[in-house]
């Protein structure tokens, strides 16, 4: 099974692929032919039976930023009270959002969000007992904490392009970062991630993280041993564990990726053919789509010879 991080990739895709690529009336197309070529070259690769196109509902749940204000708070350029808050994207791509979920629609390409969260939720939940080999993939290393081995969990991390993704398992997670696929979460919440608004333990970076990790297990073990007088831990670090207390009451609950969400019983079957061919024939015409929807269309063909 491939499990998509889909605004990673189309991200990636519109900052990726050259601009001038754009449909008859101007509209552009990169980060829409960009993600159908990943999609052709992973599924090519991989050979999935399922596959999913995983989509943030929200991007920025409330109940997150509940626990934690700062969280993603710097991408925020609308704050609406009684919808996810508005994130900044670019102009040219949020112009092809909706023209990409027309696309995986008429391709039959399954995308699966949940309602008051993120496409990393509704992909721990689909990777948790998943019953088959898992690939996860994308760009975003908080997703490194749904490395098991031996459910057959990895990561295909595609920070410097999916042409060049890093297949991450256990060893690679013991090697980078001196810390088990298990403490990679707890991990994260020590180290803290400006880009997600995750301030981190003040002065506590990836070094002191893993060695923390390594002698005290967990977050719990590391706060209990800060209590602790007699626990082997150097008087600074003690400190700046207990003065961080506020934020480890609650950065866990928001770094952790939820692993049950209602969204097992969809069907992700990977079509051998599109869906709708009327509707992909018609997308092609209108937005240029040429080679990359042939490719797509080729890819998914073999699947079913």
């Amino acid at each position: 099974m491939l499990l998509l991080d889909t605004a990673s990739l189309y991200f990636r895709a519109f900052f990726g692929v050259p601009d001038s690529m754009r449909a008859p009336d101007g509209t552009p197309v990169n980060a829409v032919r960009g993600l159908m070529d990943f999609i052709s070259r992973l599924t090519d690769e991989y050979r999935p039976t399922h596959l999913a196109c995983c989509w943030d509902d929200d991007w920025r749940p409330q109940w997150r930023v509940d626990l934690l204000p700062t969280y993603k708070a710097h991408r925020v350029v609308e704050e609406r009270p009684a919808d996810p808050d508005v994130e900044e994207v670019p102009d040219p791509l949020q112009l092809q959002v909706p023209i990409i979920r027309e696309v995986l629609a008429a391709w039959g390409l399954p995308v699966v969000g949940a309602p008051e969260h993120e496409a990393d939720d509704v992909i721990g939940t689909l990777a948790t007992g998943a019953g088959m080999p898992v690939d996860v993939v994308t760009g975003d290393r908080d997703l490194f904490q749904l490395v098991d081995d031996a459910a057959e969990v990895r990561v295909l991390y595609t920070a410097r392009g999916v042409g060049r993704h890093e297949r991450v398992t256990e060893d690679v997670l013991l090697e980078k970062y001196g810390v088990r696929a298990d403490q990679y979460a707890d991990f994260a919440t020590l180290r803290g991630d400006a880009s997600d608004g995750l301030p981190g333990v003040k002065g506590v970076g990836e070094k002191t993280a893993a060695t923390l990790l390594g002698r005290f297990g967990d977050i719990a073990g590391i706060r209990a041993a800060a209590e602790d007088p007699a626990a082997d831990m150097a008087p600074g670090v003690r400190a700046k564990v207990k003065e961080a207390a506020p934020y480890l009451d609650v950065a866990p609950r928001v770094v952790a990726v939820v692993r049950d969400l209602p969204v097992r019983d969809a069907d992700l079957t990977l079509p051998t053919a599109p869906a709708d061919p009327e509707a992909a024939a018609a997308l092609t015409e209108r937005w240029d789509l040429g080679s990359s929807a042939t490719r797509l269309t080729e890819v998914l063909g073999s699947l079913g010879a």
